[in-house]
Formats: C-alpha cells, structure tokens, sequence
C-alpha cells in the first residue's frame, strides 16, 4: 500500500470525516463538530492511501504528562492492514512525554491490549447520551 501520513488538518474533507465516522460507527456530529474536535487537538493523524483518506484519529492532552485518545478510525475495507496501528503509534509518538488513556469500542479491547494498552480499574465516565452509551455497552 502507498500510505501517506499526514499530522494536522490542512486540506481535510470534513464531510467525509464524519460519513467514515458513522460507516464504522462512531457517532453521527455532522461535520463541523468533527472539524473544531480535530482542529483543538493536540495529535492528529490522517492516513491516506494515495488521495483516499483511509483512516484517522486525534488525541488530547496538556502536553505535558497525561493525553486521551479518541475516533480512531478505519475504513471497513482497510482493516486489519496495520492501519490502526500505524494511527495509534504515530498519536503517541507525537507526545512522547504522555501517559494515555482512551475507550475502546466493544470487541476492539484486544487491539488496544496489544499495542500495549491495559484495563483501568478505576476507570468512570459521565456522558451527555447516557443510554446510548450504555446500549453501546461502553458503560453499565
């Protein structure tokens, strides 16, 4: 694959950010909610192939010692190609003094185990859609 990697928000069809996003589904925010997400993040990656974005995801952090990474996200027909991985490592990479937290999607905890990544027991979360976060079974 001719991979492109790209690690801020310059020339991004945010339309098209948020129809991946709800493709695998991670949330249905129309497109600027999407665009003023990524652009007050502190990491960012874009994965494309040749001129087809293909993959994405963004972190928060203070910079200094704590970040959370949120919507990584693969096109369906790109999965389980290294794509996730290469979003995951290059967001660290990018605040290598941070510790990082996230939630995954059910049934992706193992992808996370494997780069790395290891179950809070304290872990707690307050969210706006309650319920569907919890018909998601994100939480309980």
């Amino acid at each position: 694959m001719d991979l492109r990697i790209q690690k801020d928000c310059s020339n991004i069809d945010w339309n098209e950010v948020s129809q991946i996003m709800k493709e695998v589904n991670i949330g249905s925010f129309p497109a600027e909610i999407r665009q003023k997400a990524f652009e007050n993040s502190a990491a960012v990656v874009f994965i494309f192939e040749k001129e087809k974005l293909i993959g994405l995801g963004r972190a928060i952090s203070d910079g200094t010692y704590e970040a959370a990474i949120y919507d990584i996200v693969v096109r369906p027909e790109y999965q389980g190609k290294g794509i996730g991985k290469i979003i995951v490592e290059t967001l660290m990479e990018s605040l290598p003094t941070c510790s990082f937290i996230l939630y995954a999607a059910p049934g992706k905890e193992g992808f996370y185990g494997k780069l790395g990544f290891r179950k809070l027991k304290t872990g707690m979360g307050l969210f706006i859609k309650k319920e569907h976060m919890r018909q998601r079974g994100i939480t309980d």
